[in-house]
């Protein structure tokens, strides 16, 4: 059981050799809760989001806020473990590791005996989380796959967009963002199913899969009535009054989702007699009637502004439609206390979204800031791999090690 007041992962080591977004955000979440995260990063770059394009963090030669988003809390190591003394690295890594997490395509790592096949009776306790787009087996399994082909593939483009327009792609990356979560829980469990065990097993994580999930509802539709689910832009094909309305000076984003909440709505708007009336007295007629009710309100809601709606309706699911500064500068956020300011060694000071997780009595842990590529090489082959400082040396001298 943990000591009060430390983080639940407290303990926990794992090897990382993710790339991107779903991998680096599971094992990011990982360190939050505790762990002790080392990503393994190829010398010559280091993961590919160090050279994405966007903003910098100290300029030009500064790190990538790509990279940075999702990489708090861990330890670089700079590693080429295509080469037989970089796998010795690894296994060294390994001997006291609880989790490694890769999202390779399946069979790359076999090639360099980092399989879990090839791992598992080395270390029977290791918990190995593989991250592929199509699963590690079936005919798929050797296709490669980003985020906004999975939701092209999955379904999840044809439902998103306007009634009238093509299925669009979700600007977040949603799918990698779900994997993630999914890995982060799917861990978890296996280091508590170990406690009983004794035994650590292999995690197959598909985004796919993942994809297909996230259909949630609206997969079930589907299934169960034959019917593809039509596209609503910011609507719902089901619901009303569930949109976006203009107000004085902006838009502001109402989910009314039963009838409580409707004659609720229709008392704050001044207008309780749309409560009886037959055209939005249910659901079903809210829906077929959407043209006209979204009318009415909206000459209401003209009245005012969206600030001023938002407290008016706070007592109902409503909120103003902002953009990113206007989010990101609310003074909730900072009650909150989601915005973190690191500071990095190399670049100075980087202002970030923390962790989420709010644990009363053993807290998260989302002070430590993203690393520079290497920036804990020689730390780590020295304290945890066993190495001396001459045979550092000779590692960095063969291009083993940045």
């Amino acid at each position: 059981m943990s000591t009060s007041g430390r983080p639940p992962l407290d303990g926990i080591r794992v090897v990382d050799f993710s790339r991107v977004i779903a991998g680096p955000m599971c094992t990011q979440m990982l360190a939050d809760m505790g762990a002790e995260v080392i990503k393994i990063e190829n010398p010559d770059g280091g993961d590919d989001t160090r050279k994405g394009a966007g903003p910098r963090v100290g300029g030009e030669a500064g790190e990538s806020h790509f990279f940075m988003t999702f990489n708090r809390g861990k330890k670089s190591v700079a590693l080429d473990f295509a080469k037989p003394e970089g796998q010795a690295v690894v296994h060294r890594l390994l001997a006291s590791a609880d989790v490694m997490v890769e999202n390779f395509r399946p069979g790359v790592l076999k090639k360099y005996g980092l399989d879990y096949p090839s791992l598992q009776a080395k270390y029977p306790k290791l918990i190995y989380l593989s991250i592929s787009a199509y699963g590690q087996t079936g005919p798929l399994s050797d296709r490669p796959g980003y985020d906004p082909v999975l939701q092209a593939e999955s379904g999840m483009m044809s439902v998103n967009g306007e009634p009238e327009g093509e299925g669009l792609r979700h600007a977040i990356a949603i799918v990698d963002t779900m994997t993630a979560i999914h890995s982060t829980a799917a861990v978890n469990a296996a280091l508590y199913a170990r406690r009983d065990t004794g035994k650590g097993q292999q995690i197959d994580l598909a985004l796919y899969d993942t994809a297909l999930v996230s259909l949630g509802n609206l997969g079930s539709y589907y299934l169960i009535g034959g019917e593809q689910p039509q596209r609503a832009g910011n609507g719902h094909f089901a619901s009303a009054p569930n949109n976006s309305f203009e107000t004085s000076n902006g838009k502001i984003y109402m989910a009314v989702a039963n009838q409580k909440l409707f004659a609720d709505t229709c008392k704050a708007l001044g207008h309780p007699e749309w409560v009886t009336d037959p055209r939005f007295n249910t659901v079903a007629n809210r829906v077929a009637n959407k043209p006209e009710l979204t009318r009415l309100m909206e000459a209401v809601l003209r009245t005012d502004t969206k600030e001023n709606w938002a407290q008016k309706l706070r007592h109902l699911p409503a909120g103003p439609i902002r953009t990113m500064k206007e989010a990101l500068d609310e003074p909730e956020v900072k009650r909150r206390g989601m915005l973190k300011t690191y500071q990095h060694g190399r670049v100075g000071t980087v202002p970030l979204i923390g962790s989420n997780y709010r644990f009363s009595d053993t807290p998260v842990d989302d002070t430590r800031p993203p690393p520079s590529l290497g920036e804990h090489t020689d730390q780590i082959l020295r304290e945890i791999a066993g190495y001396g400082a001459d045979e550092v040396a000779a590692l960095r001298e063969k291009k083993i090690i940045g």
